[in-house]
């Protein structure tokens, strides 16, 4: 009789979450394909890319090509002179809609890819909202600088562990720390570990949603489809900003066809 009652139990636990996959890629899909969007942002990513973006990290090199925007950091692990952002020129405000190809291009093991969502300075000292006005500051790009001083959405994606033993994740943070308290506390559960691994050389379209209270992330590739989601109800809004593309030291990556679409609360 237990391994009966265990057995049912485990297979209403998986249809439970089953359902509730379910629901959120009809929610994502729903919201994705909307009409309420609107196109403001729209690269090919293989022309000049100072029209449109700005660079944190002077040891970074960015190259348009046929195949897209060749985006590397340095190749030095540990040195932050090595991290590297590229920021849009534009601010984006309301919810927002973030699509593009993506080609990894390292073999790094180690370290980090992020996504950062309407970013704007804290405001204080002379961390002013514009972002674009401390840009000086961040010649060496520090993750510090960025977690501290900003406010912000963070995806984690094509991310592996520091440790470099095979650990990958896929996460998101909302931005800043707050003074005194750990950076882990700026994570939004769940974490999704050893989920969304992106292989070298393969080509990926994400999609990246903020939308009301929820954020969505869509991986797809010819290896199927992976969405993840986080419930951003108990955490402060993020309402405008730039959006910035951060690769740790070592690693470096190809983006096309970078759309970003808005639509007012």
């Amino acid at each position: 009789m237990k391994l009966k009652k265990v057995c049912s139990f485990l297979i209403v636990t998986l249809f439970v979450f089953g359902c509730a996959a379910q629901n959120k890629s009809a929610e994502f899909k729903s919201i994705s394909k909307s009409k309420d969007w609107n196109l403001v942002f729209n690269d090919k990513c293989t022309d000049d890319w100072t029209k449109n973006w700005t660079l944190d990290g002077l040891v970074a090199t960015v190259k348009n090509t046929k195949k897209g925007m060749h985006f590397s950091a340095g190749p030095e692990p540990e040195n932050d002179a090595h991290h590297a952002v590229l920021w849009t020129k534009e601010s984006f405000a309301g919810d927002i809609k973030i699509e593009f190809d993506f080609i990894r291009t390292d073999t790094a093991n180690k370290y980090v890819n992020l996504l950062y969502i309407q970013a704007t300075g804290i405001g204080e000292a002379e961390f002013d909202k514009d972002i674009m006005k401390w840009s000086k500051f961040r010649e060496v790009p520090a993750m510090k600088k960025y977690f501290e001083n900003m406010n912000l959405l963070h995806i984690s994606y094509a991310a592996f562990g520091n440790n470099g033993d095979g650990f990958y994740y896929t996460r998101a943070r909302r931005y800043p720390k707050m003074q005194n308290k750990a950076f882990n506390l700026t994570e939004i559960v769940p974490s999704y570990d050893n989920k969304g691994f992106i292989k070298t050389g393969q080509k990926y379209h994400i999609t990246a949603i903020k939308s009301g209270q929820m954020l969505f992330f869509k991986i797809e590739s010819a290896d199927g489809d992976e969405l993840f989601t986080w419930d951003l109800s108990k955490v402060a809004q993020v309402n405008e900003g730039r959006i910035g593309l951060r690769q740790m030291y070592t690693r470096s990556s190809i983006y096309k066809n970078f759309k970003v679409y808005t639509k007012q609360y």
